[in-house]
């Protein structure tokens, strides 16, 4: 008999928009998932069994995975059907408010699933935030709908790869709501989720830098409003008074030279693109979104719906590949140890 640590991790992978590439996405992942054998995560895709189809038609790529009802105890792959309004009408590439319900409906599913215990980690597919606006829902992404339902007090953002990593403070607002967004408690709480986070992910005491918000980190307050003096550097100063490794807040423009990510383990950015364009050119396949904060494991590709190429067979799946991956390897440490706390090395 197997303990818990030592079982396969039943990882959900919601489709996402059925109008965009993760239908291909899931396909590939159970195609690849069936080829390799893998003996350490079970997928199970949460979506559309006809789009999936259609999909899988259009691109040549077989589906060999059996079809189930969500909450069937199964250990292998699986597509785990989640019924919704018909969507045979909907056109590959475009925004539609029935693909926006569909997608949401997918995630809804899979965390109802999580709540019981069925499911140890959720790997979600691109959601349009546009098609879920239609739809008549306020969530300006996946992040803030799974802090609602999983958030054990702070939440944030992390993209991660290897080679290049950065949270974020604040993420799907307007560049000029972010200086009111910002606060020495919430960039401090950032602070210690991403060294948490690093600390499980690679099993050493990260070393972390945080990016100013004005353009030379204020250069001594003559840019902007004093946000570095008054708001970031109180907040840096807090995590090391906490026994973390921090530096900073330093000019943005510099933070993710070759040099500094040498030298540092993540940046911790302030808005949105400060670290999703650096994060982007440099591993575009290969970074994963993760939540933190959480009582589940939630990972996500990092990219979005690619409608331009929907349906095409052209979209890579690596992202995803990695965004398992990932899910299953934190799934399994929580399985086996406690994760490491902000302090525990002071």
């Amino acid at each position: 008999m197997t303990t818990q640590s030592h079982r396969r991790i039943r990882l959900a992978v919601t489709m996402g928009d059925p109008a965009g590439i993760g239908p291909e996405l899931c396909i590939r992942l159970l195609h690849e998932s069936e080829k390799s054998g893998s003996t350490e995560y079970v997928p199970l895709i949460y979506g559309d069994v006809a789009i999936l189809e259609k999909v899988s038609a259009c691109i040549g790529v077989p589906i060999v995975a059996p079809v189930v009802s969500p909450g069937t105890a199964i250990e292998k792959p699986a597509i785990v059907h989640c019924a919704t309004a018909n969507l045979n009408e909907i056109v590959p590439g475009r925004v539609q408010a029935p693909c926006g319900e569909a997608s949401l409906h997918y995630c809804l599913e899979a965390i109802a699933q999580a709540k019981q215990g069925e499911l140890e980690a959720i790997v979600t597919c691109p959601i349009s935030k546009e098609a879920l606006a239609l739809a008549g829902h306020t969530y300006p992404g996946h992040t803030e709908l799974f802090s609602e339902h999983f958030a054990k007090s702070e939440t944030c953002m992390m993209q991660y790869a290897p080679d290049i990593a950065c949270s974020f403070v604040t993420t799907h607002i307007g560049y000029v709501e972010v200086a009111q967004h910002l606060t020495t408690e919430r960039i401090a709480a950032v602070l210690r989720l991403t060294h948490t986070a690093l600390r499980t992910i690679r099993g050493t005491v990260p070393r972390l830098l945080v990016c100013g918000l004005n353009p030379h980190a204020g250069e001594h307050g003559l840019f902007g409003n004093a946000e570095e003096e008054k708001i970031i550097a109180p907040a840096v100063v807090q995590a090391r008074q906490q026994g973390l490794d921090v530096t900073g807040p330093v000019p943005a423009d510099t933070a993710f030279t070759p040099q500094s990510r040498a030298r540092f383990d993540a940046m911790v950015c302030m808005y949105h693109d400060q670290g999703h364009i650096p994060i982007k050119m440099v591993a575009f396949d290969r970074a994963v979104n993760i939540t933190l904060g959480l009582s589940t494991i939630r990972t996500s590709v990092d990219h979005g719906t690619a409608f331009d190429i929907a349906w095409r067979g052209t979209a890579d799946p690596g992202s995803l590949f990695q965004a398992v991956q990932l899910a299953s390897m934190l799934a399994n440490k929580k399985l086996s140890e406690p994760l490491a706390g902000p302090t525990d090395e002071t």
